[in-house]
């Protein structure tokens, strides 16, 4: 790792530019969670848990409690509070498919993978507008450097992970 000190370094204003579009898309993102929570009558939480729930299994790489935990940023002791909720309000349900019998999978149930497809067809026409229009290169590039950025983002979170608070 090359040391650098971020506050010392000297941004072009592309740099900066980028690190604000970025931070607009989390925005956004986060924003368009709580209109999903609405849309699901939940709360923003487990709302947020719901819908990664449903995009990895919808990717074909279901999540654990102990890999939700993570991407959501609740200990292992809340999360299973909040799947609880989840699957007594019938939106997730638990299962055993490892051959290791102690890994649990999480799955959406069909009428909880339904209503949030309804509201990803009523809430991304925008998004989905926007990525049939760009150009295939265009999207080569972004995919590389969100790949990279992405990449970056996950390497500092396994070091402060890992690291003792002063």
């Amino acid at each position: 790792m090359v040391d650098v000190d971020p506050l010392s370094v000297e941004w072009t204003a592309a740099q900066v530019e980028v690190m604000h579009r970025l931070r607009d898309w989390a925005v956004g993102f986060t924003e368009l969670n709580q209109h999903l929570a609405a849309w699901m009558r939940l709360p923003g939480s487990d709302a947020n848990a719901l819908g990664q729930i449903v995009w990895a299994d919808e990717a074909g790489a279901p999540l654990s409690p102990a890999e939700l935990s993570r991407l959501i940023g609740m200990t292992t002791g809340a999360t299973t509070v909040l799947l609880n909720r989840l699957e007594t309000a019938g939106h997730v349900h638990r299962s055993r498919e490892s051959a290791d019998r102690r890994r649990v999978t999480l799955r959406p149930t069909p009428a909880a993978r339904d209503r949030a497809r309804e509201f990803l067809a009523f809430a991304g026409v925008e998004i989905a507008q926007t990525l049939g229009a760009a150009d295939p290169d265009e999207l080569r590039v972004a995919i590389g450097f969100l790949a990279k950025i992405t990449a970056a983002a996950a390497a500092a979170n396994h070091r402060l992970g890992h690291t003792r608070r002063r």
